[in-house]
């Protein structure tokens, strides 16, 4: 009976061990785009071009990075504008969407269902379909070439308030209910009780918003002409040049810089969800 109990456990090791194995050859293989973009970063313009091509560069090279500073793109601006953006849509995003989800999942008032089935109806329409009348709008308000207006555009998201409603109701509700028995207030109750219990789901809502924020493209090159005020994404497309024939190397030591805010947010966040599902003691 011992035998056939310590070749079970042998069994579940092995098994144990090459799954591992398999996830370490899934994560090496994630990250060889990143790396060989670092890589291509420290490399001269000609080398980028070499076949064969060589996985390391022959020399660590910082020139890529020091013109991509001191271009005639203001590359430290854009930078800051990616960054205002994205920081500002995220916590607009987490305000406005966790307190429609509470009063969807958890209030009661007349039109309830109504006014969510309507607002679901904005994910439907691509953003191609509104932009010609936001144009006009920020055109007559004077919006256009702001960022600030991109700021505008996503305050709130009605992808935000489905998820986080969705991942409200189904989280126990009988100790709200208990502290509306003992007269606590709605805003206390969401305060105290149910925004704790949305911290897997807020941190994951963190990481859609910013990244998608950080990677707009189509709204920020129909509203945004003046490099002054344009994002990353559409540097990236004077970077590249005409038809792509700019500087490669160039491009990668830009794209090298721009991938790091979102990188960070995606450790800390990643942080914040295993914490939030260990401590609430919800079941992955």
């Amino acid at each position: 009976m011992r035998t056939k109990a310590m070749q079970t456990r042998q069994a579940k090791k092995w098994v144990d061990r090459a799954i591992i194995a398999v996830l370490a050859l899934m994560g090496i293989s994630m990250l060889m785009p990143f790396l060989w973009l670092f890589s291509m970063s420290f490399r001269p313009a000609a080398e980028a071009y070499r076949m064969p091509p060589s996985f390391l560069p022959p020399t660590f090279d910082f020139a890529n990075y020091e013109t991509v500073l001191s271009s005639s793109i203001p590359f430290l601006k854009i930078y800051w504008n990616s960054l205002y953006i994205a920081v500002l849509v995220t916590i607009g995003q987490l305000v406005t969407c966790t307190l429609a989800a509470f009063a969807y999942a958890r209030l009661r008032f007349p039109g309830r269902d109504s006014l969510f089935f309507v607002m679901l109806i904005g994910l439907m329409f691509p953003v191609q379909v509104t932009i010609l009348p936001i144009y006009l709008g920020f055109a007559k308000v004077g919006l256009l070439n702001n960022p600030l207006g991109l700021v505008l555009l996503g305050l709130t998201s009605s992808f935000g308030v489905f998820m986080l409603r969705q991942f409200l109701r189904s989280q126990p509700k009988e100790l709200e209910e208990a502290a509306l028995m003992d007269g606590a207030g709605y805003f206390k109750i969401f305060w105290r009780i149910s925004l704790p219990q949305l911290k897997p789901a807020l941190a994951a809502l963190a990481i859609i918003t910013f990244t998608g924020a950080w990677n707009a493209y189509f709204q920020p090159r129909a509203l945004i002409e003046s490099q002054a005020a344009m994002t990353l994404p559409i540097a990236m497309d004077l970077l590249r040049g005409y038809l792509g024939q700019g500087n490669l190397s160039l491009v990668m030591a830009a794209m090298s810089m721009a991938i790091l805010p979102v990188v960070l947010l995606f450790l800390v966040a990643q942080k914040m969800v295993i914490e939030g599902v260990t401590f609430s003691g919800i079941r992955a």
